[in-house]
């Protein structure tokens, strides 16, 4: 059975935004607004983009939203 996995998409900006934001930011593969990263659907990752949840719109590519 395929992975799941999760679209993320960095739609704010990352100034003024504390540097452990930033960091977790470029961890899920985002590097400027509007960027997009496909990411299989883990516990870590779960938390990287609740982490940054305001920052970001996140798309179930696979039924979760």
């Amino acid at each position: 059975m395929a992975e799941k996995t999760v679209k993320v998409t960095l739609v704010r900006s990352l100034i003024g935004t504390k540097a452990s934001h930033r960091a977790t930011v470029r961890g899920l593969g985002l590097r400027r607004l509007n960027s997009s990263s496909v990411l299989e659907d883990t516990p870590a990752v779960r938390g990287m983009i609740n982490k940054v949840s305001y920052l970001l719109k996140c798309e179930g590519q696979d039924g979760i939203e």
